[in-house]
Order: C-alpha cells, then structure tokens, then sequence
C-alpha cells in the first residue's frame, strides 16, 4: 500500500500553517512534508506533529527568492556562503523533526554563459549537504522542475538529474523525483520509474498540465500509483498540488489509491 504526505505548503491552505497538521491526520495522512517551515519555531511544528501522530518526512533548504522569480541559492556561485548558512538552519530543524529527506531546489541560471558554472557550484554544494545531512541520518534530495514553469531551472529534466546524480557520487543522495514537472517536460514517467526507482528517495505528484489534484489533468494515476505499489520502493508518495476547489473536495483520490477514506 502506498504511504502518502500531505504538502502543507500548498494543501488545506483555507487553514493557518499550524491548524494544517490536524486537518491532514483527519483526512488519513500519517506524514506531512512542507517545501519551507521556518515560519515557525521547529518546536511548534514538533509539537503540532506530536498532538496528532503525525511525521514531517520532507521540507526544503531555503532557496532564497527563488519563489519570487530569482535565481535561488543552491547553485549561484556568489551565494555559497549563504547556502551554508541555509544548510546550517536546517540542520537545526532537522535535528529536532527529524525527516527522512532534506530536498535542495538547484535553482535558475539567468546567464546561460554562466550555465556551466552555475552547475559545478551546485554539485559541490549538494555534497557539502549531503555530509552535513547524512551525519544525523538524513537522506539529501534533489529535483528537477519544468522549464515551462520556471524558465532557466538547471535541472529540467529526468537525464540532467541522473547526471548530477553520478557526478556527486554521494551515497546519502538521491532524486526526489516529481510526476508534475516530469510529466509536464512530457516524459516517460512510468518508464523512469520502472527503471531508476533505486535512486528515489521520495515522490511528489500534481496532475498535468494544471497542476491539480489527481483527475483533473493528463497524467494516468491510476497506472502509476500501481507501479510505485509494486516496485522496491518504502518511501512516502507527496501530494504537492493546487487543489482545483477547496483541499477536501479535492481528496477522492485517496480513497481509491489507499484504501483510505476521503472523509
């Protein structure tokens, strides 16, 4: 049976962050993941997870203003002290919330001359991470994400994350691999999977191309929640998308993929 996490960052955003925790357990989720918690105090995520038995698996090293149409933070090479300062916050959340997975978001580079530096810079920050993360038994990730979206992302699709992926050569790293952005780049999902599953460490999905809720797009659900059911795979499956009407009305995919119900 698949284990699903709730993005908190882009699910039951009708509520404040911190009454989130308590809606995703009453829907069925047993874990939550959030792209960046600090907000709050890692002591009242902690305390959130503990009232309703609930995991925090995943959130993001900052990514600076990324979000805003920047470049990011973890491969600008004018940046890299910044990045550890980033690197170091998490640390100290991670200690306390203890995640199965800290994700880096490579970023944008706006100077395609630059392109190549922009890369190197992020390999050595993502095994400067990957250390730092694996010290206190946290797996590092990264993704790819659409360039449709995000116009100049480093890493946009699935061949350019293998790449990374041996040149750092981490054994604590591994693809936080997204079935929104992959699909929207129209690749093989199912293939990708079928094939690489060994370097996933965990799963996020939105349905293609609007990045709704499971049913509201292209992507084939049903085949590909099957196919992460039936490989080698004990991670946690992300529900990262923009609900197409309000979180609750949005959640009859669970009952369907999980067993679960869709209260």
């Amino acid at each position: 049976m698949l284990r699903f996490s709730a993005n908190l960052s882009l699910l039951f955003t009708e509520l404040p962050l911190l009454e989130r925790f308590q809606a995703a357990k009453a829907y069925g989720f047993d874990a939550v993941e959030i792209q960046f918690p600090y907000e709050l105090p890692a002591a009242a995520v902690q305390a959130e997870l503990g009232a309703h038995d609930l995991k925090l698996v995943l959130f993001n090293v900052d990514a600076d203003t990324l979000l805003q149409g920047g470049e990011g933070l973890a491969a600008v090479p004018e940046k890299q002290s910044q990045f550890k300062a980033a690197v170091a916050q998490t640390l100290d959340y991670a200690q306390l919330l203890k995640p199965e997975a800290i994700n880096i978001l490579p970023g944008r580079c706006l100077n395609p001359s630059r392109l190549a530096e922009y890369q190197q810079t992020f390999q050595a920050n993502l095994a400067y991470a990957a250390d730092v993360f694996a010290d206190i038994g946290v797996t590092t990730v990264f993704e790819a994400v659409n360039s449709h979206d995000m116009p100049g992302f480093i890493i946009d699709s699935s061949l350019k994350m293998l790449s990374v992926l041996a040149a750092v050569g981490h054994p604590r790293l591994r693809l936080q691999y997204d079935i929104y952005h992959m699909s929207r780049m129209q690749e093989d999902c199912a293939a990708f999977i079928t094939q690489h599953i060994d370097k996933i460490a965990h799963f996020q999905f939105a349905d293609c191309p609007g990045r709704g809720q499971p049913g509201t797009g292209r992507v084939d659900f049903a085949n590909l929640f099957d196919l992460i059911a039936g490989v080698p795979y004990q991670g946690w499956v992300g529900a990262e998308y923009k609900p197409v009407g309000s979180t609750t009305d949005s959640l009859g995919w669970m009952k369907n993929s999980s067993g679960k119900p869709a209260l």
